[in-house]
């Protein structure tokens, strides 16, 4: 479907990848990684011709029709959301948009008769007569009901904006797809309906993602940017995460044990051929790994944050009770009558489609709003720390830079203290004198989390921890937020981060709470149930 060969981009003198020779094939899920500013959004733009490379060739198979997530939610607002989604198929659109002005003329002569029978002819071949049809399935699937179908899009909200957007690039059957970050916010049942449909589309797809779970469920090969190269490797996000992870501890030790770690990812090369997956390509994924050879693994140069949460002191028995929590927010009643007990070894995920409602009993739970009704009483001998969602505020007018910043949260002042925690979230050498104001949004993520982990405390609460974090940072966290002992409450878009750390799921609804003792999985299970 695409060959790439000697393809090369530098912006500024910088190369950003050079030499690329690929190859993507019909059947194929391919997902792009990358530190941030490697390049994937701009590799996926080379291919979309929207991005022009510094030299190189892009060869597309002629016939096949591309499909790309647009990026601009204004784009369509003069249309309706099911001809917005139509328009996926331009071909057929504008078929379509012919033939009807052909009909609605007054003077309609032979030639418009010729024609028009010309344009139905292509208008069935194109799969016309079941577009509406086929537009209204994938806009369901996605959680825009049918209410919503012919509304102008202009008046859509953002997040359902983005859904149509996905929704046009889905539509007519495509032969190429490329999806840059599709499942930013996504709610649950729509990045599933989405695993799904991957998982049975049988052309070639190419996706740019920082979710793990969704790489792993969907994903046939990795598509790595790094060391200014671009190199596949066969296998899903796990496989490639923990095959380069043990090539690391290779390289470093080259003359120690070196044929006991070749055994290591021999046999680690045989596990993942005998897994099964949920992905409909998983006999063709294991025939591949089945050929892999040590050579063909991966070695990467990306430096990975190290995140660890250290209680200064161990709570006591009595955690957190919540008692008969309401509040209404701009007339609207987010929280009603929220009730609960955290036990001593909950870590509990707190889910729902509400994200105000989310964020709001967040603020609640840290004492910076009080509820309209009920009561929230935490354990004498705990301690919080809270991550807001919007934590613009902790850097907004600040003249600080990294090192003085820290040192308004500490009681140990001393530079080499607060480099020690900056360090951990690869802030070293004169980056700590950097003005935080200036930072981007990954790195005062990596600003806070540094802030936690000096806090020491032994209650953790997570409003969306992992935006704007790379797939580096976001392992990092995962692995600190399921090694603490103590107690998380957290909320975040990461399925595996959530199915990996939360034992409890509560769910938030117009009625109250859902509230179970199980994992985020088996809570999905019961969803998919129902």
């Amino acid at each position: 479907m695409i060959t790439v060969e000697n393809l090369g981009l530098q912006y500024g003198g910088q190369v950003l990848f050079n030499q690329v020779d690929l190859q993507f094939t019909r059947g194929n899920c391919y997902g792009i990684i990358g530190a941030n500013g490697a390049g994937k959004s701009t590799f996926l733009k080379i291919l979309s011709g929207e991005v022009e490379s510094t030299n190189g060739h892009v060869y597309i198979d002629p016939k096949a029709r591309m499909s790309v997530l647009k990026q601009n939610q204004s784009m369509y607002d003069d249309y309706p959301v099911l001809e917005t989604v139509i328009m996926g198929n331009m071909k057929l659109y504008e078929c379509g948009k012919e033939k009807d002005a052909i009909y609605e003329k007054e003077d309609f002569t032979d030639e418009d008769g010729i024609r028009a029978a010309e344009l139905e002819e292509l208008f069935a071949e194109l799969g016309g007569w079941e577009a509406e049809s086929d537009a209204s399935r994938i806009l369901q699937g996605l959680g825009i009901p049918t209410e919503f179908h012919y509304t102008q899009m202009a008046s859509m909200d953002p997040r359902q904006k983005v859904k149509v957007l996905l929704a046009q690039a889905l539509f007519g059957a495509p032969d190429i797809i490329l999806l840059d970050e599709p499942t930013n916010n996504l709610d649950l049942a729509s990045v599933v309906w989405l695993e799904d449909f991957l998982m049975d589309y049988d052309g070639t797809v190419l996706v740019v993602s920082h979710d793990r779970y969704f790489l792993n469920n969907v994903c046939t090969h990795i598509v790595d940017i790094d060391y200014g190269k671009i190199k596949m490797y066969v296998g899903n996000y796990d496989f490639w995460y923990e095959s380069s992870q043990l090539i690391q501890k290779l390289i470093k030790d080259q003359n120690k044990k070196a044929q006991q770690k070749i055994e290591e990812l021999q046999n680690f090369i045989a596990r993942f051929s005998a897994n099964k997956s949920k992905s409909r390509q998983a006999t063709s994924r294991r025939k591949l790994l089945d050929k892999i050879s040590i050579e063909e693994l991966p070695a990467s140069s990306r430096r990975y944050p190290w995140v660890g949460f250290k209680a200064e002191r161990e709570p006591g028995k009595d955690r957190l009770f919540v008692e008969g929590i309401s509040k209404t927010i701009d007339g609207v009643k987010v929280l009603n009558n929220v009730s609960f007990i955290m036990g001593k070894e909950d870590k509990i995920a707190i889910i729902g489609s509400n994200e105000i409602a989310i964020t709001t009993l967040f603020k609640i739970l840290a004492g910076e709003i009080e509820p309209d009704e009920g009561t929230v009483k935490w354990g004498v001998s705990t301690t919080q720390s809270y991550f807001p969602k919007d934590h613009e505020h902790f850097f907004a007018g600040c003249e600080y830079n990294l090192i003085d910043w820290m040192r308004q949260f500490s009681v140990d002042k001393r530079e080499s203290y607060l480099r020690t925690f900056l360090g951990r979230m690869l802030f070293s050498g004169d980056e700590v004198y950097k003005n935080v104001s200036v930072l981007s949004g990954g790195e005062k993520v990596r600003c806070m989390l540094s802030k936690i982990m000096l806090e020491g405390s032994s209650v953790l609460m997570f409003d969306q921890p992992t935006n704007h974090l790379d797939l580096e940072s976001v392992q990092a966290l995962n692995n600190g937020m399921d090694a603490f002992p103590f107690n998380i409450i957290f909320t975040s878009h990461d399925h595996q981060l959530t199915q990996t750390v939360a034992n409890r799921i509560i769910e938030i609804t117009p009625d109250g709470i859902i509230d179970r003792m199980m994992s985020y999985d088996e809570y999905m299970n019961l969803y998919k149930a129902e």
